[in-house]
């Protein structure tokens, strides 16, 4: 681990050697989960449960004309629902209410709900959906971001735009004019599904006073609460959700959990009995959100010597059929698009427009994934048209102290770029393996060409071409070595002004006896929210972690601390925490008329507190701090508190025939203020570093006619243990004087670098620089034919500097 600077007195909390922080102490929920006793939504058991089954639409886009039940069928004992069921709005509350929640009429996307079906056998309901017939108009789709922005339907508004978004710097055409240089280039990027480890699955029942309780696995209980309470027409207190034990989110528990929990209590409603509904590998990939899909345009201006001038860009995202959180997605997705590198003049249009495909979400990094992976890519061209190391770019226009990124914000602390990329270029012996790699490449080329013959000639006599002519087979395989890497950063905490619209709360009381117990609706999704919470209030108290309760997510109990995502949990969350702790040691010790000694100690003082003056309790509200201003309007200023900062090192090998790529070894850094807990905060380094090479190399949603066909895990390809390659994790540490201890966020940042950096190790093994991912095999064979040493872009002379054509 890296430490890169001591936390100001100031922030300090306790004067004591630190006895929680900073340790990787046991989690606090992993006993019951190695040992089976936790139990997930399925292994609830609830008397007299029916289970339930959605009906969905076969079409992208039409109209409903006619639902009929299969009188052939027995339908003795089946509760059906449709939209006419709906106590209250048949919508799903988000940002804007445009998504049903069982389409009536019309069709936006394949797979949309139409139907509810609930019976006690699951397989008499699942047989009973096959019973329904659908009659549609179907009408023409519109499946793709082009189509979209040609207007070839009317989807939303008049001009099939979710979202726009504006973010200018300087003067962007002077700066690319008086450019040396100006490199163009075009980026594209798929759907990624997010596969968590436990499908999707909800119990709902009603309540004898007459509201609903629901259950299940999902990231934002008040998401929930919010949905239902419109769609019933109740008052909140009537409408209770709790989490149960959650086999991971990635965002795709964040806002669809407000639809099949919609779903299961619509029927609970209906029949007065509790529905349970879990969908199966199959309906989960094709029904439910994914990450956008985007194509990026970057104009990039540089002087000779690599400093960046001016950078316009353009970002166009395909948010599906309904806006549901891509106005967000896309914000944060814009907000990172120049990538973290000072440029004095740049111009960021960002739109998110409509299509009839299933609307996509929220996946972990939330848009700045996509951007990154554009202008990290871009850079790596800009690096070649002028003769520079990738490495050696990359440390001209890293930002430091005092730089200012396009929205106008001034780092004023813990910005550790330089750090991140200095570090991992260091452990991964950069110049010396990216030196070895270009030699032996050359080497293994000598030795195929035959002798008297080209290699280009011998490769069109197989009818092949390959990376600088390679000619035919010696030893069985072509094979080919790169290294490539990607510097990405990336906010804490919601964008703007979200965390002041959020006002999220935390809560701190006492337990009956005389434990500090915490009360959040964060939650626990396999990423250690509860053992650093607990580590959090141990350390303020002076007690150890697993001393401290956690209550369950439970909008009945906890107050709204915000949605679980947006590498905010720690950072927002964990700080209101630390203050509520602090607030009940003054009090406590005020009391007793002596500091607390240990845990001990702790309860005594804390059990006769209760005793004489009943119960105590803390609840702190996120305030902003003064020095960020946010212009939601104009969108300028402070766009986040604090940005963490990664880089990712990747080398490969490449079989150039048939096009298969081999992940090696793997370099992961990142400035992530202070680890809490390093081994929960190295483990989500690694697994978002495995994510992201999935999302680089072999992820790939295929469609037809608007349906995912490949929803299965035979033919949707993610990497597995045998796929993943060694991963050294260096954790560097520039504490943010307002989190928690120093800590920023650790969650999404680990998946915006390992794509491109896959990409850059590609071209460098290969000379091949593809411009979309994944980068199959095919794609990337397809690159190989398309030209030996092709990138692809296009270089402009600067109007004033008579820059050359590269």
């Amino acid at each position: 681990m890296a430490r890169r600077a001591r936390l100001p007195r100031a922030s300090r909390t306790v004067l004591r050697p630190p006895a929680s922080v900073g340790r990787s102490v046991p989690r606090l929920e992993g006993l019951d989960k190695v040992t089976g006793r936790a139990l997930y939504v399925d292994d609830l058991r609830v008397p007299g449960v029916l289970h339930g089954r959605t009906v969905r639409s076969t079409i992208a886009r039409g109209r409903i004309k006619r639902v009929r039940l299969d009188p052939a069928f027995d339908w003795s004992g089946v509760v059906v629902a449709d939209h006419r069921d709906i106590p209250g709005e048949n919508l799903v509350a988000l940002i804007e209410d445009d998504q049903p929640l069982l389409a009536a009429e019309e069709i936006h996307h394949a797979e949309e709900p139409i139907l509810l079906l609930a019976h006690e056998d699951p397989e008499r309901v699942e047989a009973a959906t096959r019973a329904v017939r659908i009659e549609y108009e179907p009408l023409e789709p519109v499946l793709t971001i082009e189509d979209s922005l040609a207007r070839k339907a009317p989807l939303y508004r008049d001009d099939n735009v979710f979202k726009n978004i504006l973010i200018e710097r300087g003067d962007v055409e002077r700066g690319l004019a008086g450019s040396d240089l100006v490199i163009e280039g075009e980026y594209r990027c798929g759907h990624q599904e997010q596969l968590y480890i436990e499908n999707n699955g909800m119990i709902a029942e009603r309540t004898p006073d007459g509201g609903l309780l629901v259950r299940g696995s999902l990231q934002c209980p008040y998401y929930v609460h919010k949905a239902l309470v419109r769609a019933f027409a109740l008052p909140p207190d009537k409408v209770r959700i709790v989490q149960t034990v959650t086999g991971g989110g990635f965002g795709g528990k964040e806002e669809y959990p407000s639809m099949i929990g919609g779903h299961a209590a619509l029927l609970a409603w209906k029949s007065g009995r509790p529905v349970k509904i879990v969908y199966d590998r199959l309906e989960d990939i094709a029904a439910t959100t994914k990450r956008h899909p985007a194509a990026i345009k970057l104009r990039t201006g540089v002087r000779r010597d690599g400093t960046l001038v001016a950078n316009a860009i353009d970002i166009v995202m395909d948010g599906g059929a309904y806006v549901t959180l891509s106005p967000v997605v896309l914000s944060r997705g814009a907000i990172h698009a120049a990538g973290p590198y000072r440029c004095p003049n740049v111009s960021i249009r960002a739109r998110a427009v409509a299509t009839n495909t299933p609307p996509n979400g929220a996946f972990r990094g939330f848009g700045a994934p996509q951007t990154q992976f554009a202008v990290e890519c871009h850079m790596d061209r800009i690096a070649a048209a002028l003769g520079l190391d990738p490495l050696e770019l990359r440390r001209r226009n890293a930002y430091r102290l005092g730089d200012v990124t396009p929205t106008g914000q001034v780092l004023r602390e813990s910005v550790g770029a330089l750090e991140a990329l200095e570090t991992a270029a260091r452990r991964a012996r950069w110049a010396e393996r990216r030196a070895r790699h270009e030699r032996e490449n050359r080497d293994n080329e000598a030795r195929e060409r035959p002798a008297g013959l080209g290699g280009a000639a011998a490769g069109r006599r197989r009818g092949e071409t390959s990376r600088n002519g390679a000619g035919p087979r010696a030893n069985g395989r072509r094979l080919r070595r790169g290294i490539g890497l990607a510097l990405a950063y990336h906010g804490a905490g919601f964008t703007g002004s979200g965390e002041v619209k959020l006002g999220s709360i935390a809560a701190l009381d006492l337990s009956h006896d005389g434990r500090p117990r915490i009360l959040s609706a964060s939650t626990e999704i396999g990423q250690g929210t509860t053992t650093m919470f607990a580590q959090l209030v141990a350390e303020t108290l002076g007690v150890p972690a697993d001393f401290v309760a956690v209550e369950t997510p439970d909008t009945g109990l906890v107050p709204d601390s915000g949605p679980t995502v947006a590498s905010r949990t720690c950072m927002v969350v964990g700080g209101l925490l630390e203050k509520c702790a602090r607030a009940m040691r003054e009090r406590l010790e005020l009391f007793a008329e002596r500091p607390i000694r240990d845990a001990r100690d702790f309860q005594r003082i804390a059990r006769r507190f209760l005793a004489e003056r009943g119960p105590l309790r803390f609840e702190r509200g996120y305030e902003k701090p003064p020095e960020i201003e946010w212009d939601d309007d104009r969108y300028r200023g402070d766009a986040y508190g604090v940005f963490s900062y990664g880089c990712c090192v990747v080398e490969v090998e490449v079989d150039l025939d048939t096009g298969e790529t081999r992940v090696l070894r793997t370099i992961a850094t990142a400035d992530i203020g202070k680890a809490i807990h390093p081994i929960l905060a190295a483990g989500q380094i690694e697994g978002g570093t495995v994510q992201g090479l999935g999302y680089g190399l072999l992820e790939e949603v295929r469609w037809k006619d608007g349906r995912v066909w490949n929803h299965q895990l035979t033919n949707y390809i993610i990497p597995t243990s045998m796929d993943a390659s060694p991963i050294e994790v260096v954790i560097v540490e520039l504490p943010y004087s307002r989190g928690p201890f120093g800590a920023k966020g650790v969650g999404e940042l680990p998946m915006d670098a390992p794509a491109p950096a896959i990409v850059a190790a590609i071209a460098h093994a290969t000379g091949a620089r593809i411009d979309e991912i994944p980068v199959t095999p095919e794609r990337l064979l397809e690159g190989l034919r398309d030209g030996a040493r092709r990138d692809g872009s296009r270089s402009s002379p600067g109007s004033r500097r008579g820059g050359k054509r590269s």
